[in-house]
């Protein structure tokens, strides 16, 4: 069964087509990556998948239920989302940053738990944070404070996340730390993952389906295997691109 399935999906921005007739079934345990060039919607396409902008056409199924017609808050408890730039700048300690990730479980003027602070917690240990959290918020560098959103999305423990560049801002270590969570951990538990990425390597690396969208309502997707091929990388980026070997892995490097 899918956990979110896109049906003929049709949509746009500004009058640009961005995907047409999009058919697409995320399941459990999977990870997709989107890549494309800057503007050609793919944070329109994630917004879209969590219910916040409509489609022009089509419709998002959420285990087999439309979307739209779903409650926010049964919604917020199946999905969550990280979009770019959305720092905060209201003072609290990480922990209580991180503790909103448990708001869609909570009842009108109930407030969080043991096992919600045990959960953020462990979610602060995952993503290296555990040291802060009694830090104000505001003090925290750009990294940290994106491995404190990714805290905060696994404290809220959703089936389903979609992000927008989570290795936004993160150092190499970080990044593949993070990725590794994201993927392998989220998967074992039957989680699903669909992030936005830049990096050509790690997608081909972390995820296990691809979504290439090329910016005129073209879209493709697949195995990285067997989408990042060079006619496509050039037609996704607009530049020539080699794929090398090296250990096994394919690295892809411009020319």
């Amino acid at each position: 069964m899918s956990l979110l399935a896109l049906r003929h999906l049709e949509l746009s921005i500004a009058g640009q087509p961005i995907c047409r007739e999009l058919q697409l079934d995320i399941r459990p345990g999977e990870c997709w990556g989107i890549l494309g060039r800057n503007g050609v919607g793919k944070t329109t396409l994630l917004q879209t998948l969590a219910g916040l902008r409509a489609p022009d056409g089509g419709e998002v199924l959420l285990q087999n239920r439309p979307l739209a017609t779903l409650p926010r808050q049964q919604v917020a408890r199946q999905i969550d989302v990280l979009f770019q730039d959305n720092r905060t700048l209201f003072p609290a300690s990480v922990l209580e940053s991180t503790l909103i990730g448990r708001h869609p479980w909570l009842k009108r003027w109930q407030w969080e738990g043991r096992e919600d602070v045990e959960l953020a917690l462990s979610a602060l240990r995952t993503v290296d944070l555990e040291g802060l959290a009694s830090r104000d918020v505001t003090t925290l560098s750009g990294g940290e404070y994106q491995r404190l959103q990714i805290a905060t999305l696994l404290t809220q423990n959703p089936v389903l996340s979609l992000l927008d560049e989570p290795i936004n801002h993160l150092d190499l270590h970080h990044q593949i730390s993070i990725l590794k969570t994201l993927t392998t951990g989220l998967a074992a538990r039957g989680q699903a993952v669909i992030m936005v990425l830049h990096d050509i390597n790690l997608a081909a690396r972390f995820c296990d389906h691809l979504l290439l969208l090329f910016g005129n309502g073209q879209s493709c997707q697949g195995a990285p295997t067997a989408v990042l091929t060079g006619d496509k990388l050039q037609a996704l980026y607009g530049h020539p691109l080699q794929r090398l070997e090296l250990h096994g892995h394919s690295i892809f490097v411009p020319e």
